[in-house]
């Protein structure tokens, strides 16, 4: 099992970002895929996910209308949309696979994700 993320970099305030996760090595639709950052001194937070059932999306509050959570089966390819970025989302961010198989809605907490990409710094900066 393999995610890798792709895509970040430094945009200025109002700018936007694709993030993209490669994943391999297991059954892409069968999984939810969650989001998560980390800041400078702050623990690592969900940001977004989408399921695996229906591919419903689901977003931190302080995200909601500005990040865009989607996949695309047939490239086994997950994706971040970021728009309107704020220097307050600053972090290295991760994609990662939900552990439970079918599961319904997502999960948000990190115990809930067994694999990991290796993270992908964004610095919204000007």
């Amino acid at each position: 099992v393999s995610l890798e993320e792709s895509g970040g970099g430094l945009v200025q305030p109002g700018g936007s970002l694709r993030l993209s996760c490669a994943v391999s090595g297991f059954r892409f639709v069968n999984f939810a895929i969650g989001w998560f950052r980390e800041a400078p001194g702050r623990a690592r937070e969900w940001v977004s996910c989408i399921s695996s059932h229906e591919e419903k999306t689901f977003y931190a509050d302080s995200m909601e209308g500005r990040f865009t959570a989607s996949r695309d089966i047939a490239k086994n390819m997950a994706y971040l949309q970021m728009s309107n970025l704020k220097p307050e989302d600053t972090a290295v961010y991760y994609c990662a696979r939900e552990a439970t198989e079918w599961g319904t809605g997502c999960q948000h907490g990190r115990s809930r994700y067994d694999y990991w990409g290796q993270g992908i710094q964004v610095t919204v900066s000007s």
